[in-house]
């Protein structure tokens, strides 16, 4: 029997399980991949819009040279974090079951193991879970959701749908490491959210001929070698051998509903109570950006780092042992 299993070893799972184990719970985490798995596969150069000590956990210091760090110290500043406090961490086996067994819950992993706890969080995320166009030939080999680094690029026509901070730093990588890059997007311009520092260079390399960019534009079908948009002057085809939609990302609907968690039908956020981020189901919470639903640009790690400490408050209050 372990007091909290923690569902994910993203920071907001992390957090948690730091947060469980200082008030004394048995605490043990499952993780489908590594720790910060999503971290480990963002973009190759990607630099956080935040400074190191809003990502921060555990109260340990994330000290870099720079203002901003890149992904590479935040992948090691929380490797660093669990492995400081001894985190009991069981890697690449993902949970496919939650039920209850009386009192306890019953986790059933992929791996056909089986643990017992008092209580859950979930902390998953929603980086396995791009949002797609739901187009022709979406599905097709050159056409990805995801984008690490631009040298396999170098000179091929490139199309990259979407008009937010993932869609503009690919753009803008791939456009600098010699791709012929044409950046869709559905809004009339791009999203107010972009980074400050990289807005006004993506609006001079679409000013200067540089990037070609099609605004309140809507991909209709992904051939071979090119893209059906629908613009505002009309149907076009654009070159593109390779096609990158980076549209946002969606929860794990199916496995929070199979955990028998109630979803808001809208925004597809778990109904919680938002002082303790419990669920529906008596014992279960969730913690992260997974606690967002489709609004993915209300939480982040900055935020979800927060969670973990409620939810123990919550705890301690259930478990009048821990002192």
């Amino acid at each position: 029997m372990t007091d909290l299993v923690v569902i994910g070893a993203g920071p907001a799972g992390l957090s948690c399980a730091i947060e469980a184990q200082k008030a004394g719970l048995r605490t043990l985490v499952l993780e489908k991949g590594s720790v910060v798995d999503a971290i480990r596969r963002f973009p190759t150069n990607l630099v956080w819009f935040s400074t190191p000590e809003l990502l921060e956990i555990g109260d340990v210091p994330f000290v870099v040279s720079t203002v901003r760090p890149t992904r590479m110290d935040t992948i090691n500043y929380y490797q660093k974090v669990a492995r400081s406090f001894r985190l009991d961490i069981r890697y690449h086996d993902p949970v496919v079951g939650l039920g209850r067994d009386g009192e306890s819950f019953l986790l059933t992993t992929g791996h056909d193991a089986i643990y017992r706890a008092r209580f859950v969080v979930v902390a998953t995320g929603y980086f396995d879970h791009p949002h797609r166009l739901g187009v022709p030939g979406e599905e097709q080999a050159h056409v990805s959701h995801y984008f690490r680094e631009p040298f396999e690029f170098f000179e091929r026509d490139v199309v990259v749908v979407g008009g937010r901070n993932s869609a503009v730093e690919a753009a803008l990588d791939l456009f600098r490491h010699g791709a012929n890059v044409t950046l869709v997007h559905r809004g009339m311009k791009l999203s107010e959210g972009v980074k400050y520092w990289i807005l006004p260079d993506i609006e001079n390399r679409i000013k200067a001929g540089e990037i070609h960019a099609l605004f309140g534009s809507t991909v209709q079908e992904i051939g071979d070698e090119s893209v059906r948009v629908h613009t505002p002057v009309g149907v076009t085809d654009v070159r593109g051998q390779h096609v990158f939609v980076l549209v946002g990302f969606l929860p794990d609907t199916q496995q929070l509903l199979s955990f028998g968690i109630t979803l808001d039908p809208v925004t597809l956020a778990p109904v919680i109570n938002p002082g303790t981020f419990e669920t529906n189901v008596p014992g279960v919470f969730v913690a992260g950006s997974v606690v967002a639903g489709r609004n993915t640009n209300k939480i982040f790690v900055e935020n979800g780092r927060l969670h973990g400490a409620a939810i123990v408050r919550c705890l301690r209050d259930r478990i009048p042992r821990i002192s």
